[in-house]
This record gives structure tokens, sequence and C-alpha cells, in this order.
């Protein structure tokens, strides 16, 4: 038997319902579908040496638990060491547990990089002994819409695993419903660096455990979007630990404004993601050294912090009847304002504006008067107000430019200055007749 198909049964022999028994290959995106795969109809195999991409989709792998699983010979290892394959993905499938430990480190002689489970079932428990110091070259591990055992209890596996996941660099594990992570779970990834955990189930009382003493020292990126959780105080502490943090998304949560917190986040922290978690208010304190922060799609009347490292602001969909102070922001360079109150972009200090290059501020009720029209005219006129102009700019007021585009209101001297031209029309009159006379 081929070591195509070796692996195949243990990780893709597929019963989809409707499809032919064959791989199909796009060569335009070097990837490749199997369907419906079985030992007599390997043959469309050969369809995906050329793919970078794999994906075996669809069936039930219980049937197939007994079947044989040998070593392989030295020819079996060349051939899936001259495979050009970097990522698997395994989709509506049933996955014995028992199955996939017997099988997963076959992928040491292969280059596959990534492994992605989509909307799978994985079903039993599996010996991992086989994987004890067992390396493999996969870098990122993905688990979307999967169904599993509890990762509480199952410390053994992360055992037997170690060699490997100590050396991952990516997971998610996404939609997953997902509700703790026991702290040796994180103590076993020595250089993970991205953690995407988001739409799970996790509460403010799951992330101490999982972020214990230990628990992902490498960490960059988190990403907790869309859980349960409701507490800023307990998430900052939560992820105290996690010193070299620089990304972590929050965005989707319900947080609750409470007393003011001394609960200081780690100083590395550069990019911060609080958008849709439903504030009346700007949470304090923020991490002290941001460089991007998103508080968009939330309840925002006026925002009134000061970050001075900070280089991009988003504040999209909020309730700003005004612009914050740039002065609080000296090293801003994008200031996203859409869809607020905001009748006038009004600066505190022109000269402080000279980093910001990306201005966004359409669908606001803009006042036309000549100082509003004239102010974004200019503005845009510098190349820096960002998608959205001239069309998503529209006047409210005054009542005889309302709803025209602010680009298309005049702003001659005749218009906004009319008492000065008056003035000066008086004055020349006033000289001619003195000349006259």
């Amino acid at each position: 038997m081929s070591v195509a198909v070796l692996l195949l049964l243990g990780l893709g022999l597929l019963d989809a319902e409707g499809r032919r028994n064959r791989c199909f290959f796009n060569r335009t995106r070097e990837y490749c579908t199997c369907y419906n795969l079985s030992e007599e109809t390997a043959g469309s195999l050969i369809q995906c040496l050329a793919a970078t991409v794999v994906e075996f989709q669809g069936g039930d792998l219980e049937k197939y638990i007994a079947f044989p699983i040998r070593d392989l010979d030295d020819s079996a290892i060349d051939t899936l060491g001259s495979l050009i394959i970097q990522k698997v993905i395994i989709s509506g499938v049933l996955v014995p547990e028992i199955l996939l430990a017997r099988v997963l480190r076959f992928f040491s002689y292969t280059h596959v990089k990534e492994l992605a489970f989509h909307s799978c079932v994985f079903q039993g428990k599996g010996d991992w002994h086989a994987m004890d110091g067992q390396s493999l070259p996969i870098l990122s591990l993905s688990f979307h819409n999967v169904t599993s055992a509890p990762l509480m209890g199952n410390e053994t596996a992360f055992s037997s695993l170690s060699t490997w996941l100590e050396t991952l660099q990516e997971l998610a594990v996404t939609s997953s419903h997902v509700t703790s992570l026991p702290c040796a779970f994180g103590r076993v990834f020595r250089t993970l660096h991205t953690l995407d955990l988001a739409q799970n189930s996790l509460g403010d009382g799951s992330l101490p455990p999982a972020f214990c003493q230990g628990a992902f020292p490498q960490l960059q990126v988190l990403s907790l979007q869309h859980n349960n959780l409701t507490s800023y105080h307990s998430v900052c502490q939560s992820v105290q630990l996690l010193r070299e943090l620089q990304d972590l998304n929050l965005s989707q949560n319900k947080l609750m404004v409470g007393p003011s917190s001394s609960c200081q986040w780690p100083a590395s922290l550069r990019l911060f993601n609080l958008s849709g978690t439903g504030l009346d208010e700007v949470l304090t304190p923020l991490p002290p050294n941001l460089e991007v922060l998103d508080l968009s799609h939330n309840h925002l009347h006026a925002v009134d912090t000061s970050l001075s490292s900070l280089k991009k602001l988003f504040l999209s969909q909020n309730m700003l009847q005004a612009v914050p102070s740039i002065r609080n922001y000296p090293m801003l360079d994008t200031l996203h304002l859409d869809n607020n109150s905001i009748r006038e972009l009004l600066w505190d200090e022109v000269a402080l504006l000279e980093h910001l290059q990306d201005v966004a501020a359409a669908n606001n009720p803009f006042d036309c008067s000549c100082s509003g029209a004239r102010d974004l005219q200019a503005l845009a006129a510098t190349g820096h107000l960002g998608q959205g102009w001239p069309q998503n700019y529209t006047c409210q007021s005054p009542s005889g430019y309302q709803g025209w585009q602010v680009v298309a209101v005049p702003v001659t001297v005749l218009r906004c200055h009319r008492a000065a031209v008056i003035a000066l029309i008086c004055v020349v009159l006033a000289l001619l007749g003195l000349a006259g006379t």
C-alpha cells in the first residue's frame, strides 16, 4: 500500500454523499480537494503531488479504527519527504482520537507547516505514547467549530505531545464551546506566539488558571474575542504574567465599567481592541505604551484619555459629538471617526497635526457653515481624508445646504467674510469720494 493511501486512511477516508471518489487539483491556487477517498480510488491522489494545500472533506473514520498502520520503509519516507504540501485541512470528518494518535507521527517525514480541523468531531481518547519525544514540522495548528472531550484531565496527552507542542508557534481553537483551559495546557506551549480563542464560552473565572505562572511564556498575540468576559479588572489581572504580550483582542465581550482598577497591564502591550464591548466610557487604566487602540462600535460620548505613544485611534460607530483632543496623542497618525454625531472637525492645536496622515469622518451630521466646510475641504486637499470622501460627507446644517455634499459647499470670501467685504467696499468708496472732492 502506498504511503499516501496510508495517511489518507488515517486522516481522510471519506464518505461524502454525492461526491466522486477522487481528488481535484486547482493549479492556479495549488490547492487539492479530496472527496470520498478509499483504497480502491487512491490513483487520483497523484493529482495532489503539485499542491501546497490539501483538503480532505467529509466522512466517518470510525470503521477504520482497527486498520493496521505499520511503520514506514525507506522508500515511503523518501516519498513523503519529496512532497511540497505545506498545509493540510480536514473538514467535516468524525475522527476517532485513537486513530489520529497513531497517524500523527508520520507528519514528521513531511514538510507540512499547518494542520487545520474544521467542523470535525473528535471521538474517544487516543493513546499518545507513540508521540513521546516525537517532533513535527507543524508550526500552526487550528481547530474551528470542533467537538471533543474537555481539555481538563488530558494532562497525559499534553505530556506525550510536549516535544512537538513546545515548538508550536500558532494555535487557534475557535467556535468550539471552550469553557476553560488547564494550567498544564499553557505550560506545554513554550514558544507559542499567537493564541486565538475567539467565539468560545470563556468567562472571567476561566482566565486565571489558563494564564497561570509559566503558561505561554512567549505569547505575543492573544484573541479572546466574543467570549463571556465581563470584568475588565479580572482580564487585566489574568494576563499580567504574559510579559511578552503585544496584541490583545477583547472585542465583542460585554465589559462592564467597575471601580477604577490599580491593575497594571503588561508594559509590552501595543495593540488593544475593545470594539463592540458596550462601553459608555473609556475603561481605565489603559496599557501605558499603546500604539493602536480600537474603541469602535461602542456607546462613547467622549474620549478623554492621554497616551503619548498612541499612533492609531479607532472611534467609529460611537456617539461622539466632538473630536478628541489631539494634544493628548502627539504621535497620532490615524484617527477614524465615522458614524458619530460630530458636527465639525475642530482641532485644538494645528501644530500637533503634523503626524496625522489618515482621518476618516464619513457619515457624521456636519455643520457646513463656512469654517466647517472649509476645514473639511482643506483636509481633503492634503490627501489625508480617508475612504468615503466626498460621497459620504454630507451637510446637516445650515438648512440651505442640508443634504449637500461638503465638497460642493462654496467657501468663497464673498460668502464667508461678507462683513469684511462690505467694510472694504465702504472704505474704497470713501476713498474714491475723497479723491473726487
